[in-house]
């Protein structure tokens, strides 16, 4: 057994049984290797940042890691910016990143790259494999970083050499570690607090966002009068009919300090004191008060969804919450299209259990306004803040859940990063739609100019954000690349549209010309 089938069979003995791969020449005995060892599904991606992406995406749905397949230091640049994202979501990744053979190096080949350096600044664990001998102890140790609580990006760097040369056995899965609990004083301490009835918010992230964690919160609510919000960047968030309703914080600085204002008491469930996306001139980059006070009831570490629901039973709160949301269904929109009347459509044609990627940005503000009346979903957003992983999520969320529709709803600027990813879906026959908030600019950036205040109304500045010169022809691109799709002009077009487009099986594309 060479190298490769030991790695991946190590692998799938750690139930890491999925791999989005872009290879390259060093990786050739991997990709031999997966029709040598049973279990371990490859999907094939046409660029690494859709790898890497859809990695996230998969993790995010299953709890488990996938991995990546990518070829030397440049594959592994061209995933960083969502392995940027998979890090800052807090979900387990294993990129296996091939090197040229131990004694090819020294001769600096032109992909020559210090593989290490690149993937430091966004892994938790990274490690050259530097013997045949110790592939399967290497991949065993590389399952258990990534799966650290509260999960983890694993780096392991694979010499053509060690792929090729003879190997040791497989081994076995290592154990999962679990969050820890939060000690008893701990939540003692954070009921003192709240029953103090001054003015209180609990602000949920990660698994803080998950059905049993909001249930509990909204039975502390109700004992308590505390305000639930979600962080802005969001893992998961299971939202919908059925469940208790919490408030987003606004990405505008000024909308979310007014939100928070009046704030004496922060609980901090799995995330941190929130803060601004960017600095602006004049500007506080903190949104609570001034004379606001923290308090962490759990962190991302720890057992999130246990620790609410010991402080809902300290606090003797009642069993069930008082406050679910209720099914309510728009009625379908008529006339022009703009964005609120595609998340109307969305809420009142989507089938329950779907899974939405929500990279709309300047057209996302409907999912908030909509969403808590729709029917129960979850949504997943880029939490790192790179633009580009809509499309990816959208893959990884379909190929975790398949029997689970997935809609994306996407921005049409950043879904050029990472546009790829259509062929992909095509490929893989994956029931999904995705919704393009077309308005033919970097829509969000032109309100950023002004948020920043500089003065960029030049005919220059201005064309670094427009979209619209060529036209974007997307029904022709997700056509070329083997998805159905529509061009909406109307809010009458996209019903129908969508409406055909969530009954029926595979991907789907509707431009939606905003």
């Amino acid at each position: 057994m060479n190298g490769a089938q030991s790695l991946i069979q190590t692998l799938v003995n750690g139930r890491v049984d999925v791999c989005f791969t872009n290879p390259g020449t060093s990786e050739m005995h991997f990709v031999a290797a997966v029709d040598k060892v049973e279990g371990m599904r490859t999907v094939l991606c046409l660029f690494e940042g859709v790898c890497s992406g859809a990695a996230d995406g998969y993790s995010r749905m299953t709890g488990r890691p996938a991995s990546t397949l990518l070829h030397l230091g440049p594959g592994l640049g061209n995933a960083l910016a969502n392995v940027h994202n998979t890090r800052r979501a807090h979900v387990p990744l294993i990129n296996i990143v091939g090197e040229h053979a131990r004694h090819h190096l020294e001769h600096n080949a032109p992909l020559t790259t210090d593989i290490e350096a690149i993937a430091w600044p966004v892994s938790d664990w990274v490690r050259t494999i530097g013997d045949p001998m110790t592939v399967a102890e290497d991949a065993a140790d590389a399952i258990a970083a990534a799966q650290q609580p509260p999960g983890q990006v694993a780096t392991l760097i694979l010499p053509g050499d060690c792929a090729w040369n003879e190997s040791s056995a497989p081994a076995p899965g290592p154990a999962v570690s679990r969050p820890p609990a939060v000690e008893d004083t701990q939540i003692r301490q954070i009921a003192d607090v709240l029953r103090r009835g001054e003015p209180c918010v609990l602000l949920m992230a990660g698994p803080g966002l998950l059905e049993s964690s909001l249930h509990s919160a909204g039975r502390i609510a109700d004992v308590t009068g505390a305000r639930l919000f979600s962080d802005r960047p969001i893992q998961r968030w299971q939202r919908g009919a059925g469940r208790v309703p919490i408030q987003r914080i606004p990405y505008p600085v000024k909308d979310a300090v007014a939100a928070l204002d009046g704030t004496t008491h922060m609980i901090l469930v799995g995330t941190v004191p929130p803060v601004a996306f960017f600095g602006y001139p004049n500007t506080p980059s903190l949104l609570a008060p001034d004379s606001c006070q923290f308090h962490t009831l759990a962190t991302l570490e720890e057992d999130i969804p246990a620790a609410l629901a010991m402080l809902a039973d300290e606090l003797t709160a009642p069993p069930e919450p008082s406050t679910l949301s209720k099914l309510n269904r728009p009625d379908l929109p008529t006339g022009e299209l703009i964005p609120d009347k595609i998340w109307a459509t969305i809420a009142a044609l989507m089938p329950e259990e779907a899974i939405l990627t929500n990279e709309a940005i300047t057209s996302a503000a409907g999912y908030d306004r909509y969403m808590d009346g729709g029917p129960p979903h979850d949504m997943l957003t880029l939490n790192g803040g790179s633009i580009g992983e809509g499309l990816p999520l959208t893959l990884g969320a379909s190929i975790a859940c398949p029997d689970r529709k997935v809609i994306n709803a996407q921005a049409d600027g950043s879904a050029m990063y990472t546009v790829q990813t259509l062929w992909s879906l095509a490929r893989e026959k994956c029931d999904t739609v995705t919704v393009l908030f077309n308005n033919r600019a970097y829509r969000i950036l032109q309100g950023e100019m002004l948020k920043v205040e500089a003065d960029g109304g030049g005919s220059k500045s201005q064309a670094m954000l427009d979209l619209g010169n060529p036209v974007i022809d997307w029904v022709h691109i997700a056509q070329g690349m083997g998805v159905n799709a529509w061009r909406a002009t109307t809010a009458e077009e996209f019903n129908t549209q969508f409406a055909a487009a969530v009954q029926t099986p595979g991907p789907h594309l509707i431009d939606a010309v905003i």
